[in-house]
């Protein structure tokens, strides 16, 4: 089980990636490796909808707490980017990814290695550049008496297309041989499962699935995710071989694990405290769901909101500018991290 901190300690880092998809040198760079057989690395994954500098400029008005925001990239910038604030610790690839597994353009090795990040605190948050702090929030948020704070709910594996099933699968299938007695752990965290907090969604999909011996699956909203970096080296060193196949895969592959093991480690370890699923909110920009998307930014509803480009995404740029329309409305003010 990840390590327990005091509360003396209570230092939490930012983390996020970023790819600059427009680069003409990582596209060049890109091209060398590039196969047929990826799964998931569509043009949709790698378009600039142009609004990280609401990402620091959230960050900075709702989380000026922050110890340090690690930015990983291939190796670009953005030309806005104050890159001598005191808490921007640029990380490039190879600063961090051991040098087999370069380069890559596999976001699951990108991630896998996160805890390689010299420097990098104990807690932290780990952000894809869609998911932005749109609200006051506070340590307590992310993390409570030294665990990362999480919603539980047991939930099924969607195998569909273009569905993240496949990773799920790989990781669920290391998740139940090393925690194969799915009813002790339910008696040792019968009141996380079952908390209010979850939300009565997530209390149906878990009780309907008590049944099943093994675990089907976990809930998982697409928001930031709360990490300890020792849970990073834990699962390194008992899954060293499937971690080490997915980081050799220059592009991400059916069989990959991801990030998600992590969580799920320590949801099973029972190694975090419950947190309200209405803490955050992910749209998967869709036609029906756009509008709403855009008054959530807006009016800052969420303390954490996920813009999460999809195929269903039309008109591209006319929702771009809405979306960066609804950014402004809420965070008008240049942050320190910008020139």
């Amino acid at each position: 089980m990840g390590k327990n901190i005091d509360n003396a300690d209570q230092k939490i880092d930012f983390v996020l990636i970023w790819v600059d998809g427009n680069d003409k040198k990582w596209q060049a760079e890109k091209a060398k490796y590039d196969t047929s057989v990826t799964y998931g690395d569509t043009d949709v994954r790698f378009r600039d909808w142009e609004n990280l500098q609401y990402w620091f400029r959230g960050v900075e008005k709702f989380a000026p707490w922050v110890n340090k925001i690690h930015f990983v990239t291939w190796g670009h910038l953005p030309k806005w980017l104050n890159t001598d604030n005191p808490k921007l610790n640029i990380v490039n690839h190879r600063d961090y990814i051991p040098e087999k597994y370069l380069p890559t353009f596999n976001s699951h090795t990108i991630e896998l290695n996160l805890h390689r990040i010299k420097g990098l605190s104990e807690q932290f948050v780990y952000f894809n550049d869609d998911m932005f702090v749109t609200d006051y929030v506070q340590p307590t948020d992310f993390f409570k008496n030294g665990k990362p704070r999480d919603t539980f709910a047991l939930d099924t594996i969607y195998f569909g297309k273009g569905s993240a099933g496949f990773f799920n699968g790989a990781d669920l299938e290391i998740i139940n041989t090393d925690f194969p007695d799915k009813n002790k752990i339910l008696k040792r965290d019968f009141k996380k499962w079952f908390n209010f907090h979850n939300g009565f969604r997530s209390l149906v999909r878990t009780t309907l699935l008590l049944p099943w011996a093994y675990f089907p699956g976990f809930y998982y909203p697409h928001i930031s995710s709360n990490f300890l970096k020792s849970t990073f080296e834990e699962v390194w060193e008992k899954e060293y071989d499937v971690l080490d196949k997915t980081c050799t895969d220059k592009f991400r592959q059916k069989t990959n694990v991801n990030q998600w093991l992590f969580k799920y480690w320590q949801l099973v370890s029972g190694n975090y405290e419950v947190i309200s699923y209405k803490t955050g909110m992910c749209y998967h920009i869709k036609e029906n769901n756009f509008a709403e998307a855009c008054n959530a930014v807006r009016n800052g509803k969420y303390k954490i909101t996920c813009i999460n480009d999809t195929d269903n995404t039309i008109d591209f740029e006319e929702k771009k500018q809405k979306v960066l329309d609804s950014f402004q409305q809420l965070l008008p003010e240049k942050s320190s991290f910008e020139i």
